[in-house]
């Protein structure tokens, strides 16, 4: 495995269903709860019992591109749904996350804020929409909050003004530091960052500004787990870890990988808990065999025709 994230090396594929099996995760009638919601989770999650879950409980995190799939993630008992800019690939079939745009984001945060009940919806701000000036941070966190029903948003990268600002506007922010996707030219690809330790301590310092900005939350992605471990300690605010290891208060995922709907190559971090690529195509095509060979749809899916339809059908036909 090379610095790259975005890769397995030869050989390391998929995981296997036993492989899951293997490590303790158990699919649909194996007895067993995949995601039971914590009996210390509140009904409605805020971000005040989003903070005061550090060193008490870990927090879950799951992306979501509309009402489907915020609404099952909420039934499943996530603590927070987050619309991801991770969508203009999960769901719109792009390269890379850097083209999605904010009518984009807010078109698809206002799908999720309708499945989204009682998980704190976060919104991703997509690239140069906060990095052109403090003022179009606000401006368009707000309109993320405003249009969209997100009751917080994330921004990429060490941007403590911006925090600060859109804080002062009355938004939760989250802040993200380590491989932030938006850039990934900068970074010369998808690489994990903080691995020498120069660039360690600038992150450890960067994690301990942006929580005196004012973010409430800390996404961590593409680090080593020891320099996870120490910004977990270093600060008073969650940390939720993206391949940062273990010792983060809570962790996320992007759905589409969680679930088996994205195609490889994956980064190291995904496990897959499901495989409804396979379970979709199969229902389709077996929805078109029905169609072909007329056993679709059956009597008991029509509705029934009414008394006598039929004959005054047939009688105008013969008329003409």
């Amino acid at each position: 495995m090379d610095e790259k994230t975005g890769q397995r090396g030869e050989g390391r594929g998929e995981r296997s269903p036993t492989h899951l099996k293997k490590r303790g995760v158990r699919g649909p009638g194996s007895g067993v709860r995949a995601s039971a919601r914590p009996e210390t989770a509140p009904i409605t999650v805020t971000v005040p019992e989003v903070m005061a879950a550090k060193g008490m409980r870990r927090l879950v995190m799951v992306t979501a591109t509309d009402e489907p799939s915020a609404r099952l993630a909420d039934a499943a008992g996530v603590d927070l749904v987050l619309v991801g800019d991770s969508l203009a690939m999960a769901a719109l079939g792009r390269a890379d996350t850097l083209s999605v745009t904010m009518d984009e984001m807010v078109h698809h945060t206002r799908a999720a804020a309708a499945g989204a009940r009682r998980a704190l919806l976060v919104a991703d701000m997509p690239f140069g929409s906060y990095q052109t000036s403090v003022a179009d941070a606000v401006r368009n966190a707000c309109r993320l909050v405003g249009e969209g029903g997100a009751r917080a948003v994330k921004l990429e990268g060490y941007r403590p003004a911006e925090v600060s600002a859109i804080r002062a506007a009355g938004v939760p922010v989250v802040a993200h530091l380590g491989l932030t996707p938006q850039s990934m030219h900068a970074f010369g690809g998808y690489r994990v960052q903080g691995r020498q330790a120069e660039q360690a301590l600038v992150l450890l310092g960067q994690a301990r500004e942006l929580e005196s900005a004012g973010a409430f939350l800390l996404v961590l992605e593409a680090i080593p787990p020891a320099l996870g471990r120490a910004i977990t300690r270093a600060v008073g605010v969650p940390t939720v870890g993206i391949g940062a290891g273990p010792a983060c208060d809570g962790q996320v995922l992007v759905s589409a990988d969680l679930l088996g709907l994205s195609a490889g190559p994956l980064p190291r971090f995904v496990r897959r808990y499901a495989e409804l690529d396979a379970v979709i195509r199969t229902a389709v095509e077996a929805f078109a065999a029905d169609v072909r060979a007329g056993a679709y749809p059956a009597d008991e899916e029509c509705y029934p025709d009414p008394p006598g339809l039929e004959a005054v059908v047939a009688r105008c036909l013969a008329e003409g």
